[in-house]
């Protein structure tokens, strides 16, 4: 019997957006466990452009095997289309939404069909459509799980202890520091959701959107210094990282927090000195969290703003633009 194909962006070699393409490939089998989902949308995450050009920015010993080829993708929204039989909570017909197999390297989003465990997964929140709710699955694990619960209890490749979040509420002052951006602009929504007090930190002309979202205070990091702006911070979410993160640590209070979503170095003698800490984890997984965030989508509690849309034969187009940078919100490929 001949293969059932469908169309998927294949990674065939590492380089830059051009290596993406567009092809026929089998539609997956389904193992236990699993359900296979007919793919509307999928959500563009940094992961993905860090696998397609081969990992060079990450150091080498935190580097997760990769072999091609391959098909980039974790963020889905979708309609179930076949389910095995010890899958529970799933029927076909469901709209359902998730981030896959992170953070493994085989969600394989960018495709028409994809398979799916069902432990990823969630019911895909009924006020928004497929292109928002992929949007939202790892920018918004990742701001859970930073702020409110990790939610899993697998080792941190990063440090020896777990990361635990720092309780929130109406007496915290957060800074989200890329406030513009798929983690940024969601995290800043789920420190108010808390009740706490966040300055945002991005460029200027995203200070109206991140005014509608709810900072109580904006920073142009064009024209000011965080460091020289903001002072007695109780926690800095930092979704920037890089060298240059250390500098945010002289916005904080003494017993105040820094995590960076992205890799940073710290002093400890620094850390020490100032009397804060710094914490970061890995976001994984985890259907559970999602369901419980649907809830919050549905209320308009947490908006997920959309950058741009690319049809899937278009994803290098899609990486071009993430590329360019100055994101607001997410990128996002429609599959007819």
């Amino acid at each position: 019997m001949p293969e059932t194909l469908m169309k998927a962006v294949m990674l065939r070699e590492f380089g830059g957006p051009d290596v993406l393409r567009y092809e026929d490939v089998p539609r997956p089998g389904l193992r236990p466990g699993e359900v296979l989902v007919r793919v509307h949308a999928a959500g563009i995450n940094p992961p993905d452009w860090y696998v397609r050009d081969g990992m060079s920015a990450i150091p080498e010993h935190l580097r997760p095997p990769m072999q091609l080829p391959a098909i980039l993708g974790t963020d889905v929204s979708g309609v179930v289309e076949e389910v095995v039989d010890d899958v529970t909570g799933f029927a076909v017909g469901d709209e359902v939404y998730g981030m896959l197999r992170f953070p493994g390297l085989e969600g394989h989003g960018y495709a028409e069909y994809v398979a799916a465990r069902a432990s990823d997964l969630a019911i895909k929140p009924s006020g928004i459509d497929h292109v928002h709710a992929a949007g939202f699955p790892m920018a918004g694990l990742t701001a859970w799980q930073f702020l409110i619960e990790l939610g899993h209890d697998h080792p941190s490749p990063f440090q020896p202890a777990p990361h635990q979040p720092m309780p929130l509420g109406p007496a915290s002052t957060v800074l989200v520091n890329g406030a513009a951006g798929g983690v940024g602009h969601l995290a800043l929504q789920v420190a108010k959701w808390k009740g706490a007090r966040v300055i945002a930190v991005a460029s200027g002309p995203h200070e109206e959107f991140l005014r509608e979202l709810g900072a109580d205070e904006f920073i142009d990091y064009t024209t000011a210094k965080p460091e020289d702006v903001a002072h007695d911070v109780d926690l800095v979410l930092d979704t920037v990282g890089g060298p240059a993160s250390s500098r945010l640590l002289r916005t904080l209070k003494r017993g105040g927090a820094l995590y960076p979503v992205f890799l940073a170095d710290y002093d400890p003698e620094e850390t020490a000195r100032l009397g804060v800490t710094t914490s970061l984890t890995q976001v994984r997984s985890n259907g559970a969290q999602l369901a419980e965030l649907a809830r919050l989508l549905d209320a308009g509690t947490l908006r997920v703003a959309i950058d741009s849309t690319f049809p899937l034969s278009e994803a290098a187009r899609a990486h071009e633009r993430a590329a360019r940078g100055h994101i607001r919100g997410k990128i996002v490929l429609t599959v007819e």
